[in-house]
């Protein structure tokens, strides 16, 4: 367990914060903590999915989220507060789990923008955090609020990306 544990925001357009995020995890589970990583709105198969199996329980991925992309005035809408509901639960229940050292609320900024959960919502994950816990929270479109509510902020800028040239996603590289 951690001494002091601080929360750390990824947030902007570029690519990189699941994977700044994952990078932590991994990191820490060479120093035998103990990871959790709550993923809002993602319900694909992704390659970190299978990688966590070789850390020996060290990092536990839960998705709570469609197959389906999250579309505002899409039908599925209630589909994707239900599963943002369940997330931000074991969002709660994971902060007050002792044998998790860190806590990943990924993509929980975004749910914010689709109105799946609150800023205020993610703020009280904030105030609920131990001291001894790292909270990482990760997603486009922070608010003042919430960057000021975090002790390390980070913001993705995308400058240049190959996907605007037709590359699609690849297997272990972005998904």
């Amino acid at each position: 367990m951690l001494k002091q544990g601080y929360v750390q925001l990824y947030t902007g357009n570029g690519k990189g914060k699941t994977t700044a995020a994952l990078g932590l995890a991994f990191r820490a589970a060479g120093a035998e903590l103990r990871t959790i990583i709550i993923q809002f709105m993602k319900g694909q198969r992704y390659s970190e999915l299978d990688s966590v199996r070789r850390f020996g329980g060290l990092v536990v991925i839960e998705q709570y989220g469609s197959p389906v992309f999250c579309r505002p005035d899409d039908e599925s809408i209630e589909e994707h507060y239900r599963l943002a509901r369940r997330a931000l639960a074991r969002a709660k229940e994971a902060l007050a789990d002792e044998s998790y050292s860190i806590v990943v609320l990924d993509e929980i900024v975004t749910a914010s923008l689709f109105k799946l959960v609150t800023v205020d919502e993610i703020l009280e994950c904030i105030r609920l955090k131990p001291v001894n816990k790292e909270l990482i929270i990760t997603g486009r479109g922070a608010t003042p609020e919430l960057i000021d509510a975090c002790d390390l902020v980070t913001e993705m800028k995308e400058i240049k990306h190959y996907y605007n040239a037709g590359v699609g996603a690849r297997a272990g590289i972005e998904n």
